[in-house]
């Protein structure tokens, strides 16, 4: 029994560095991208969706994947308990798995179709130009990071391939919100300055500008859409109004976990504007998965 016991322990423990490298707490935000993309397509058939529900998760996962192995470095100084300087995860082996989940989601995108293959192409070559090159530029990192969550909603939106021309424009939503926080998350270690807080904070006020303007279109339910435009200000505004009074790697980080979390919160309303509260409600119970996992793993 004892043995067993030791046998169980050694092999849990061995996971969690994998874990904290994949983010955990953020996987959840990266499958809500493609389930309110699903719901602009119209909620088609299920076929497709068995298809890029794991090409946004593995896409999703080996960018940050990459991103680590790419700031072994940096994090050795910065962030050493991180899993490949902190030597739980070898960096070779690090960029061997992030190739692996980039092959792995643009193999199930193109077995969802052609089109839903071509955006995982993009979405992979977005993620390698972001890791490699972007996020070392304020700006073009910022938006680069928000292109990457754009193409994965609109990965959901390829199950309905007629209906991209017609609603591309809902990827800037995700594009805005989140280099808002890639912006603020630049001071997370040693701080950042008020004037990057207040460009956050102006992108989260267009993000949710955006979302009423999109309740008051006749193809979207309204009303299903406001109660969680009304959460998703209560989550994000507070912290990051915070982070702005208060440029400090505390607040910066807490507003980042925040943001990152209520992607959810934004997919839901995106996806219960065009599915139906029900559905919003259902894409919702993705947040406290991930707010359960937050308490173990870290975010960023």
């Amino acid at each position: 029994m004892k043995q067993s016991v030791g046998v169980r322990g050694p092999a849990r423990l061995a996971w969690r560095p994998y874990l904290q490298l994949l983010r955990l707490p953020n996987l959840p935000t990266a499958a809500a991208d493609v389930l309110a993309g699903y719901a602009v397509a119209g909620l088609p058939g299920t076929g497709a969706l068995l298809w890029l529900l794991p090409a946004g998760l593995a896409l999703y996962a080996g960018g940050v994947v990459l991103n680590d192995a790419h700031d072994a470095a940096l994090d050795a100084v910065e962030r050493p308990e991180r899993p490949i300087p902190s030597g739980q995860i070898g960096r070779g082996r690090a960029f061997a798995l992030g190739y692996a989940l980039l092959g792995i989601g643009v193999a199930a995108a193109f077995a969802a179709g052609s089109v839903s293959g071509r955006i995982a192409m993009l979405l992979a070559a977005a993620v390698l130009l972001y890791d490699a090159w972007s996020k070392h530029r304020p700006l073009w990192g910022a938006l680069n990071m928000g292109a990457c969550r754009g193409l994965n909603l609109l990965l959901g939106v390829s199950a309905a391939p007629a209906l991209l021309g017609e609603r591309w424009h809902l990827a800037l939503l995700p594009l805005a919100y989140v280099a808002a926080i890639t912006a603020v998350s630049r001071g997370e270690v040693h701080g950042g300055r008020r004037a990057t807080g207040a460009l956050a904070l102006g992108l989260l006020y267009a993000v949710l500008l955006g979302l009423l303007a999109i309740a008051w279109s006749p193809a979207v339910s309204g009303w299903a859409l406001l109660p969680f435009l009304l959460l998703l200000m209560f989550r994000v505004l507070p912290p990051f109004w915070r982070a702005y009074l208060q440029p400090q790697p505390g607040p910066i980080r807490r507003a980042v976990q925040a943001g990152v979390l209520s992607l959810i919160v934004l997919d839901a309303a995106i996806a219960a504007g065009h599915g139906g509260l029900l559905y919003g409600l259902a894409l919702l119970a993705l947040l406290p998965l991930s707010l359960l996992a937050a308490r173990t793993f870290a975010v960023t």
